[in-house]
């Protein structure tokens, strides 16, 4: 039984081969149709991969911000800190608090700075750099650290003013520069400060003492409320169902929801267009070969009743077809290939100088391959497989008549 089917193996691969003009235009004919649908897939695929890759990367699109002022404690924000779809959050004092006169020793003016609450893991910050800690730690945006002439290591100098009891105080606060911030993190001038840091300036302004910094002033309220945070959901899907929350919650927010949902209901309509054109290329060339090897089938019968009336079951028989099938998915998924690669090559190469670097606008990844390799195989066995049943129906008496 082994021994026959390596013979018909040897047999359907002779076969092939010797009638190498056949086989060509079969496997032309799979190329022609595979070839087209893997750069029209690498189009789509390159095309919104970049944009939903560019809102993953980039955290901003992750960003649920509270529309206005509200009254936010401690234990709703851990309560927030603690789901699994949030990401990072911190909380915000109010704008008006959160400004800092911040001069250098090589820069000729004080600079007002926004300043940002933050923390480790802060998604706007590098993961490598060192985050601000404590009172005395902060990190710069690159357009602050430029303006003031420093670099990590190097030290600031921060003031704020307030008025209290009708006099006017301004106190100072020396500060570390542990980290600059990279150029896409926070375009405006910005100081990303610790909590604790944000809180004090917020204390001072209020009038309140601030211990640790030896501010003095009115006590200090036990019950500490914040006008609004900066969250971050953990993924771009994500942030819908956090809106919503908010929403029933009765908080107001904006985020990015409808730029995400923009890019990905373009996913899924390329995706149906895509498997619409697929399935009636893949079809089409299934019944296109499926009609050939059955006519080649017909042309073979005498050769195909000899190998019955040898003793060759039925399996072996369709096995033949099957064999020759496979022959021509894989040489014409491998041409297909090639297609696609100088496609796709001359594509990104007339768009390079519109693309950043290192972005392609056509683009596979190995396992769409494969996929398209067992898609294609898949094919072409379905259809070697009904010329097969058509073989195996050949009688060995026509092997008879013709002797």
């Amino acid at each position: 039984m082994l021994r026959q089917k390596r013979q018909t193996l040897a047999l359907a691969s002779k076969d092939y081969f010797h009638e190498w003009q056949i086989s060509i235009c079969f496997v032309l004919a799979l190329a022609a149709v595979l070839g087209p649908m893997l750069v029209l897939f690498g189009l789509k695929f390159g095309i919104v991969g970049s944009m939903i890759e560019e809102l993953v990367e980039n955290p901003v699109k992750r960003e649920i911000r509270p529309v206005g002022s509200g009254r936010y404690d401690r234990v709703w924000i851990d309560s927030l800190r603690k789901r699994e779809d949030v990401d990072f959050i911190v909380p915000r004092i109010r704008s008006i608090a959160s400004t800092l006169s911040v001069s250098s020793e090589k820069a000729g003016r004080i600079l007002q700075f926004e300043v940002i609450p933050s923390a480790a893991g802060d998604p706007l910050l590098d993961p490598q750099l060192t985050p601000p800690s404590g009172l005395d730690k902060v990190v710069l945006s690159a357009s602050a650290a430029k303006k003031l002439q420093v670099s990590a290591g190097d030290r600031v100098q921060g003031s704020l003013q307030r008025r209290y009891n009708g006099v006017k105080e301004r106190v100072s606060l020396d500060l570390q520069v542990v980290a600059v911030a990279p150029a896409t993190a926070f375009k405006r001038d910005g100081l990303f400060a610790a909590i604790m840091l944000v809180e004090a300036l917020e204390d001072f302004r209020d009038g309140h003492a601030v211990p640790a910094l030896g501010w003095a002033g009115a006590s200090t309220a036990k019950e500490r409320s914040y006008t609004g945070f900066r969250l971050y959901a953990r993924s771009i899907y994500d942030v819908a169902a956090l809106q919503d929350s908010f929403e029933r919650s009765g908080i107001e927010v904006r985020t990015q929801a409808a730029d995400i949902e923009s890019v990905r209901r373009m996913d899924r309509t390329l995706s149906a267009i895509y498997w619409a054109i697929a399935l009636i290329g893949l079809g089409g060339f299934s019944l296109s070969l499926g009609a050939s090897l059955w006519a080649n089938v017909d042309r073979k019968r005498k050769e195909l009743s000899v190998l019955r009336l040898v003793g060759f079951h039925t399996g072996e028989i369709i096995l033949f077809p099957v064999v020759q099938g496979l022959y021509t998915a894989v040489f014409g998924w491998l041409l297909a290939c090639g297609i696609y690669f100088a496609a796709a090559w001359s594509i990104n190469y007339m768009l390079a100088p519109q693309l950043e670097s290192a972005q392609k606008i056509c683009r596979l990844l190995p396992e769409h391959y494969a996929i398209a390799l067992l898609i294609t195989v898949g094919a072409s066995m379905l259809a070697a497989i009904l010329a097969g049943i058509r073989a195996a129906r050949v009688e060995p008496s026509e092997g008879l008549r013709e002797i």
